[in-house]
């Protein structure tokens, strides 16, 4: 199986935790080596997934793959509005996220051929909630878990009826990609929207992921988001704990 952007938190939590069940994991990074081969897995791959001739030499060196996670992904972390956002970010943005997922989904099944397997895409809450400031993240996400998602699952049991394709949507996640963001402060602010008041770990939300690629646990699940985000609905649930008695006013 392959697990793209394992030099990531989720990433390298989705190689251990997939290890850990006896997979054969392939790990692809873009940059970060040493962090991708700390995560282990039996071989690690670099490849550009924006470009789809690196694409192509990483899924025929990988050989044959049942499982695909398809990790990566890139968060801008400047809040720019649209009324300010330039189109060399928009573009950087939608290729790092949608057009690498679109890549890496596309030799995974090209491969698969008729052969039974489970892709699992990962998206964001942006992609549910929007996200101000990161229209460009908020889009690329929302595509994936919408009409990329349910054109694969539709396609790919053409070739065999018991092929599945899912995603997750990970809300706030500690992780090396947003946790120098997640001060007190700003966890606060955040959870005040998610029933369970925590922002989730990278392993939170790969065993989602290793869930979904299982067809023991999944086999009957298809085309699926699973929202992996402590309950997160996209208005305020709960009064700012550090008040007095988290009242209406603290929400306002």
């Amino acid at each position: 199986m392959l697990v793209t952007g394992g030099s990531g938190g989720i990433g390298a939590a989705c190689v251990r935790l997939f290890a850990a069940e006896g997979a054969e994991v392939v790990v692809q990074y873009h940059r970060g080596r040493e962090r991708a081969e700390a995560a282990g897995g039996n071989a690690v791959l670099q490849a550009d997934l924006r470009d789809e001739a690196q694409v192509a030499r990483l899924f025929d060196t990988a050989g044959p793959l049942d499982v695909c996670a398809a990790v990566a992904g890139v968060w801008p972390a400047d809040d720019v509005p649209v009324a300010e956002l330039s189109l060399e970010r928009w573009r950087e943005t939608i290729d790092a996220n949608l057009t690498a997922t679109f890549l890496t989904a596309r030799a995974f099944l090209a491969q698969l051929g008729d052969r039974e397997g489970a892709l699992v895409l990962v998206g964001s809450t942006a992609g549910l909630f929007g996200e101000a400031g990161h229209a460009d993240y908020a889009a690329a996400k929302s595509a994936i878990l919408g009409g990329l998602l349910l054109s694969l699952k539709n396609e790919a049991v053409r070739r065999n009826p018991r092929t599945r394709v899912n995603a997750v949507a990970p809300g706030w996640t500690v992780s090396p990609m947003a946790e120098r963001l997640l001060d007190d402060d700003q966890v606060a602010r955040i959870t005040r929207t998610m029933a369970l008041r925590k922002v989730a770990t990278a392993d939170d939300v790969a065993a989602q992921i290793v869930a979904l690629a299982s067809p023991l646990l999944s086999g009957h699940v298809t085309g699926q988001v699973v929202s992996v985000a402590g309950g997160m609905e996209g208005r305020v649930l709960h009064g700012d704990a550090r008040t007095k008695d988290g009242g209406p006013e603290a929400a306002a």
